[in-house]
Parts: structure tokens; C-alpha cells; sequence
């Protein structure tokens, strides 16, 4: 079999060492040829031309970012109803050994955050010829792969973007404090947000809200956060939308979301499950989220599921 492993080396814990274990590892089991990231977009230049060049398995070692980019580059721009813009020809199957901060794809999919675990294990499921197609979700042109979101979140990523552009390591200790001050700038600000979901009236008066294509939402460490609990690879979009910006009510629906087992509930939540399509709209624009890469600020966005879009070198689904 025929591999690329796409390794971006400034991702948070990447390193040459583990680098070169991975590389020395997967060459015993598959044709290995490695590229190292040098640029933004740079991951998807390289997964488009493995995808030309008929390569069979794309490893990405690096953050969500990098993924993100990878899938980008292999499935090209989406287009909800005919897909016929996606390129022609197989599709690699696609693996990933944890390299960012958080790492919320890969370990959604079942794969291990520590990067030396996490090659032993894609090792093994090589040779067991484990894979698994997953759903994907699609908005503003892109693909992502298990969150986006307007408002709150998107500014938290911007933050943490800017800090990484100033040589501002990225920890989830600096997501919390970006986040609590975004939370308090946004307490001053009137709602801009109306939800639209199909078979339901539009809810306006929204602060926020986090669109899920999986399951936790995020990481904190290791502890996970749900947003929407059934929300998975295999099923439809999860919406989370908050109306109020009271701190109390917050408060409340935070520690539900880092409580094993509870589904988030409050009277000024909007919370749905399994749908096909969201669409936001706001009355001026306002910042959107990627797979935890801000994408810069829109008015009107559509948030589409799409089934068994990728296949993937994972566990099976639990």
C-alpha cells in the first residue's frame, strides 16, 4: 500500500523524535513517503495531489487544523445536493496520529491522544484492516469534521489564533481564559442570532450557537464536553444555542456539559440532535468556527450533514 504521512511540525506536540518513530514504524508496513507542512493550506495542496497520484492512505500528523486542512484538500469544495464537485476517483482512506493540542477528531474516533500510543495503535489497526465511514459536516464552502459555531466560540478561536501567531503556546488552560473573557465582553451585547431548523418555527434572540458533527464537542484535558450527547459520526448535525448570557444560568449549563452522562438542559437552551440542515442568521455579521479555526465573520450560514463522506483507519464505533 502506497502512504503519505503529512506531518505539520509546528503543531503543539509534535516532535522530531516522535516524528521519526512514526515514520520508522509505518515504513514496515506500507510504501511510506513523508511531507512536512510549510504553509496555511499547505496539508490540502498535498492531499489533493495524493489524491491524483492515487495514493491509498493519507496519515496526518498534526492538530484538528491540519485534519481539517487533509480533508479539505481531498474532498474539495462541497456541494450539499449533487456532490458532483467533489473530484473524481477513490478517495484514500485517511488515518491520524494526534499532534495539536486538543486533538478532537482523533480522539472522537477512538485513538489515543499520547502520539507514541496512538502509532502502536494505527500499526495494529493496519494490520487488522480496521476502518470506518463517518459522516462529515459542510458549511461556507468547507468541510469539518466535528464542530463549527458562530459567536462565542468562533471568538475564542480567534484569540487563540492570534496568541499562536505571537508565539503564544496553545494550552487548554489559554482556551478557558480566552473564553471567559469573551463570555463577559458578550454579556454587553444584544442577541443577533435566529436558528432555523427543518420541521420547527425559527428561535431568535440567540447568542451563540455550536453546530456538532460528533461527539464530545471538545476536550478539556481529559476530561470531554458534551454538547450534544447524541450527536455521533453516523448521525445527523447537533445544534446548541444559548438565549441568555446570565451568568447563572451559565454557570449552570456549563457544569452540565462537564458531567459524564448528563444531556445539557435549560430553559434558555436550544438543543437538537440528528438534523440534516441549520441555518443561522444574524443581523450583523459575526464570527464562525471551524474544527477550531476561526474562518473570519458571516451573516447567514447553512450547516449541512452529509453521510459517510470519509473513511477513516479506526476503532469501530462504540
Amino acid at each position: 500500500m502506497r502512504a503519505l504521512l503529512i506531518v505539520n511540525p509546528n503543531a503543539t506536540s509534535t516532535t522530531p523524535a516522535g516524528r521519526d518513530l512514526l515514520a520508522h514504524a509505518l515504513s514496515s508496513r506500507v510504501r511510506l513517503t513523508v511531507a512536512h507542512t510549510t504553509h496555511r493550506g499547505h496539508a490540502a495542496e498535498l492531499a489533493a495531489q495524493a489524491r491524483a497520484d492515487s495514493i491509498a492512505l493519507i496519515i496526518v500528523h498534526g492538530g484538528d487544523g491540519t485534519v481539517n486542512e487533509v480533508v479539505n484538500g481531498l474532498l474539495g469544495e462541497p456541494h450539499p445536493k449533487s456532490m458532483r464537485t467533489v473530484p473524481a476517483g477513490p478517495i484514500p482512506l485517511v488515518a491520524v496520529v494526534p499532534g495539536g493540542s486538543a486533538n478532537v477528531f482523533a480522539r472522537s474516533l477512538g485513538i489515543a491522544p499520547d502520539p507514541v500510543d496512538a502509532t502502536n495503535q494505527l500499526i495494529d489497526l493496519l494490520a487488522l484492516r480496521r476502518r470506518r465511514t463517518i459522516g462529515l459536516g459542510h458549511c461556507d464552502n468547507r468541510w469539518f469534521t466535528f464542530n463549527a459555531g458562530m459567536g462565542l466560540d468562533a471568538q475564542v478561536c480567534e484569540a487563540v489564533d492570534t496568541g499562536r501567531s505571537n508565539g503564544q503556546a496553545v494550552t487548554p488552560g489559554r482556551y478557558v481564559r480566552h473564553a471567559v473573557r469573551a463570555f463577559f465582553r458578550a454579556r454587553r451585547e444584544d442577541p443577533t442570532l435566529t436558528v432555523h431548523v427543518p420541521g420547527h418555527d425559527p428561535v431568535d434572540g440567540v447568542h451563540y450557537a455550536f453546530v456538532s458533527n460528533s461527539t464530545p464537542w471538545t476536550y478539556l484535558n481529559r476530561r470531554e464536553v458534551h454538547t450534544n450527547p447524541g450527536t455521533s459520526f453516523e448521525t445527523g448535525l447537533g445544534l446548541f444555542a444559548m438565549r441568555t448570557m446570565r451568568v447563572l444560568p451559565s454557570l449552570r449549563v456549563v457544569r452540565q456539559l462537564l458531567a459524564a452522562g448528563l444531556s445539557p438542559k435549560s430553559h434558555s437552551l436550544i438543543r437538537f440532535d440528528d438534523v440534516s440542515h441549520i441555518r443561522i442568521r444574524a443581523t450583523a455579521p459575526i464570527g464562525l468556527q471551524m474544527d477550531g479555526d476561526y474562518i473570519g465573520v458571516r451573516s447567514d450560514v447553512t450547516f449541512t450533514a452529509v453521510a459517510d463522506a470519509l473513511t477513516v483507519v479506526a476503532p469501530p464505533a462504540h
